[in-house]
């Protein structure tokens, strides 16, 4: 990140602001402007900042953002045209000299800018440096909206969750979204390569190449064949996949395809170079000696060059595309150093003569087992990449391909693809749901394990809902299809992890930006190594001027370096959706693993969102039996959900209900009416007090029961006191354990309601919550969780998606609570399909996990990068006398991309602390 450095200048310009929710917060910035020095007047309100005066703009920025807002303009644009690190340098310093940027982040392909400069001034200034803006699309700046990053993103991410469910669905449907299958790449280069071939398509507006799976997922208004066409032209193949089982079909052939044709290459290139390293090991000559070394050897470098032109065509074909799009990749690298050793030996098989008699040494093998090697390593490596999507591989098994149909013509099993919302359908025992459906007759039990994580079977009857994906345990369902194909729940879960395993986090964008650049610079580093051994080297310098920089070129492959992060993000989501958590972006789980305090509604996130009878008191000769007919039947009519919770326990206990007359509705105090011969009255303790009900004799059950976090119900029967009920939506049965998980890893766990304090704290108690903000509006908990991360937390807030949106976008990850519903899955950073606390502790778990993986991946493939040129240089020569071989170079590649895959795939095993108290709750991949 560059930070403009110019010095302040007399500013005057309106700055628009985000996460400001009242006037309260603009009061706020406008103290802590007018604190800046320089700044002599600053306007503000929810919306915008107008500020005067000789002051940074970087300053202006900074002081609002330290304030938990956001401030300026923030922009992420692709670009074209930047062909080197000069360009990206000039394009940074002319930025970063405008006073109306604050700070910029540049590279080859995109640009990201804050500041106070509007887009189109600013696609001006880039165009007017000399390089191009490729057109953003009003979908590109809905979908960068929708990430909740910007002063202006913020507030349109609000304004999506008001809307209403349909348009919220709509809205993130991702139907400009395609996948393509990519052939071709072998490297981070060739990753960077593909995004800036697809970028420059017309209509393009967003791209990810994952390297991992060797897909791109681009979005935009787009012509397939265009698309196709372009990355034809930068060298590799690209092929449209329409859905998921074709897609996988397709991947799983490719891959096997790619391994197969992998491991007969490596065991040629072995079988060639094995023996004769074997021969030179044990005291057989490698140097050309007489005329019949020379034809002896001159044999052997045909082989190998059979071998090469065989088995390691392709890098050479590959390299050459990459050398004519101006370009340098991993298979650049192993064409130069195979190549140089076999031109180097063949040389010397011919012309010996022109060659010292110490230098006339062939390294025919090197070639050879150099090439069989790293083969053998991209073999492996091809086998394990299959193993990463296994989790996602579940969930597309978990969908049949037919449906049985009833219609008049009777029961039939039909493809899956005939069946249209409408049709009623027959689930039979042991069966796989086929679509998302309501059942209209039977009862029975499902295992939706395996797309929500609760282990425990779901009891469905007439009315409620089914899943696409779940399985029937025992009685036979007649249902009614609801959404079908990609509307269903499991194909919404599906695209949602796919697409983000093929989204980036920051981590995995620096390693992009280094790799970018990585293979340019090896290959100055062998022409440099090459010249100093020339010049300051022993005799023979022609061999170690070989040896060296075929040894530099071969070790730096940036293999391990493109394959670290794509290969845990794809691990560590697929394992997520595995355990019921939907994670959008890679980025969320990137922020997710530094959360220290989770912020809890009580509502539908601590307790069940279910008001029920939970306490009673039974007065005179007043039965449980007697009261509750005579409340359920006077409040078997009403809405409110006191009254739902006390005909529900009515019904529970078989109750026969009466029929009410002369029913009141009180605002504000209960209702009266008449259930046969008694006059009832049932309300609060205002109600009783109006009517002359005397009720001082059992306040103490009253409080008792407010302790308790219910809500006091008195009922009166012909103006006597004849119960108080005690209703509260009580607390989910998992909430204390999970919320002691959160608390165990040294989370700060915090209650925010708009209930009573006193509600509240009886909830909390329960929980194992020690602070409580209560008594708090929904406008007001984006203040609560700003204050929170002001004071340096940083904060994950626990919602239901839409009553809580404002907190949900202040916080650094959002998370919803819901079974699956569009507007939860839709919205959320991140969101738990099952309804358990314990999925928020697992996504943190998982998450932190991941984020270890990616570091300890990376770490790797720096560690060795960085050890492994300085010894392939030859640094250790002047204290050993000796130098790293070639062929060591090359089996060090190989194992460095197999470390990597290898170390994703441990994520696999990966088993957060709700999995190990609940076994069955997913079965291992």
């Amino acid at each position: 990140m560059t930070v403009s450095t110019h010095s302040p200048t007399h500013i005057e310009m309106t700055l628009p602001l985000g996460k400001v929710r009242c006037m309260n917060c603009a009061g706020k910035i406008t103290q802590a402007l007018q604190a800046l020095e320089g700044v002599e007047q600053a306007d503000v309100n929810t919306k915008t900042a107008h500020i005067t005066g000789p002051v940074a703009l970087t300053e202006v920025i900074s002081t609002i953002e330290n304030l938990g807002y956001e401030a300026g303009y923030h922009h992420d644009l692709p670009l074209a045209g930047l062909s080197c690190g000069k360009c990206v340098a000039k394009l940074t310093k002319a930025l970063t000299e405008d006073s109306r940027i604050a700070r910029a982040e540049v590279s080859q392909t995109r640009a990201q800018v804050v500041g106070a400069i509007p887009q189109d001034e600013l696609i001006a200034f880039i165009q007017a440096t000399g390089y191009q803006v490729p057109e953003v699309s009003e979908e590109d700046l809905a979908s960068e909206a929708a990430s909740g990053n910007t002063a202006v993103n913020d507030t349109a991410a609000l304004a999506a969750a008001d809307q209403p469910q349909s348009a919220i669905a709509d809205t993130a449907s991702d139907a400009d979204s395609r996948y393509f299958l990519i052939s071709g790449m072998t490297c981070a280069s060739c990753v960077s390569s593909v995004e800036k071939a697809i970028r420059q398509v017309d209509g393009v507006t967003r791209v990810n190449v994952n390297l991992a799976e060797r897909t791109a997922l681009v979005q935009g208004e787009i012509d397939p064949e265009t698309v196709s066409q372009a990355v034809s032209d930068a060298g590799y193949g690209a092929e449209l996949s329409e859905d998921e089982v074709t897609r996988r079909a397709r991947q799983q052939a490719q891959n096997q395809a790619t391994y197969r044709q992998h491991l007969t290459n490596a065991t040629l290139g072995l079988a060639l170079g094995a023996p004769l390293m074997a021969w030179g090991v044990f005291g057989g000559s490698m140097m050309i000696e007489s005329p019949t070394s020379q034809w002896a050897w001159g044999v052997i470098g045909l082989l190998t060059l059979a071998l090469l032109v065989y088995s390691g065509g392709h890098y050479f074909k590959d390299a050459w595309k990459a050398f004519r799009h101006h370009r340098a990749s991993m298979d650049t690298l192993v064409a130069l150093g195979t190549g140089a050793a076999w031109f180097y030996s063949m040389f010397v098989v011919l012309k010996p003569d022109l060659f010292p008699a110490q230098a006339r040494h062939v390294y025919f093998e090197a070639s050879a087992m150099i090439l069989g090697l790293i083969t053998l390593g991209h073999a492996l490596e091809a086998k394990a990449r299959g193993r990463t999507s296994r989790a996602l591989e579940k969930l597309i098994d978990l969908q049949p391909q037919t449906a049985i149909l009833v219609d008049a013509s009777g029961e039939r099993e039909v493809p899956l693809s005939e069946i249209q919302p409408g049709m009623q359908l027959r689930l039979r025992p042991g069966a796989k749901v086929p679509v998302d459906g309501l059942i209209e007759s039977g009862e029975s039990y499902l295992d939706e394990s395996m797309l929500t994580g609760e282990p425990v079977p779901a009891h469905k009857k007439p009315g409620d809902k089914l899943h696409a994906g779940t399985m029937n345990q025992s009685g036979s369902l007649l249902f009614r299809a609801e959404e079908v194909g990609n509307q269903t729940l499991l194909a919404r879960i599906i695209g949602l992890v796919r697409q983000a395993q093929s989204s980036k986090p920051a981590l995995a964008k620096m390693a992009d930006t280094i790799s970018a650049i990585f293979v340019p610079t090896v290959m100055i580093i062998a022409i440099i190594t090459a010249t100093l051994w020339y010049y300051l080297g022993p005799d023979p310098v022609a061999i170690y001027m070989l040896i060296t920089a075929t040894t530099v070129l071969i070790i730096a492959c940036p293999c391990a370096l493109g394959l670290a992060t794509p290969m845990s993000v794809t691990v560590g989501l697929g394992r997520a959706a595995e355990h019921g958590i939907l994670i959008r972006h890679a980025d969320a789980m990137q922020l997710a693993a530094k959360i220290d305090t989770v912020v809890l509604d009580k509502t539908g996130t601590l307790t069940e969102g279910k008001p029920v009878l939970t306490h009673s008191h039974y007065y005179g000769e007043h039965t449980e039996a007697q009261v509750l007919t005579l409340a359920a039947s006077l409040e078997q009519g009403a809405e409110h959900p006191l009254a739902k919770a006390i005909v529900q326990a009515a019904k529970d206990k078989a109750l026969q209900l009466q029929s009410a007359a002369n029913f009141d509705a009180k605002a504000g105090y209960g209702v009266i009416g008449q259930v046969g011969p008694d006059q009832i009255l049932l309300g609060n303790r205002a109600l009783m007090a109006k009517s002359s009900v005397a009720t001082d004799a059992h306040e103490a059950d009253a409080h008792a029961l407010a302790d308790e976090g219910a809500t006091a119900i008195f009922v009166a029967v012909n103006g006597q006191l004849a119960a108080i009920l005690g209703i509260s939506d009580p607390l989910r049965q998992d909430s204390k354990a999970a919320v002691t998980r959160l608390k165990d890893k040294g989370i700060d766990v915090i209650m925010l309601t708009g209930d009573t304090e006193r509600t509240a704290k009886a909830i909390a108690r329960q929980a194992g919550i020690d602070r409580v903000i209560a008594g708090v509006l929904p406008d007001g908990k984006s203040e609560q969780v700003a204050s929170l991360q002001q004071s340096g937390k940083h904060v994950a807030m626990v919602g239901d998606g839409i009553n809580d949106a404002p907190a949900l976008a202040q916080a650094e990850i959002g998370i919803a609570m819901g079974s699956g519903s569009d507007v939860a899955i839709e919205s959320a950073q991140l969101t738990l399909v099952r309804h358990s606390l314990h999925g928020v502790a697992d996504a943190l778990e998982l998450s932190s996990a991941t984020l270890r993986n990616m570091k300890q991946n990376l770490f790797g493939a720096f560690i060795y990068n960085t050890l492994g040129i300085p010894l392939a240089a030859g640094i250790l020569f002047p204290f050993t006398g000796s130098l790293l071989s070639p062929v060591i170079a090359g089996a060090a590649m190989a194992l460095s991309s197999i470390t990597v895959v290898s170390n994703a795939n441990r994520l696999r095993l990966f088993r957060p602390g709700s999995a190990t108290t609940q076994p069955h709750s997913a079965k291992e991949a």
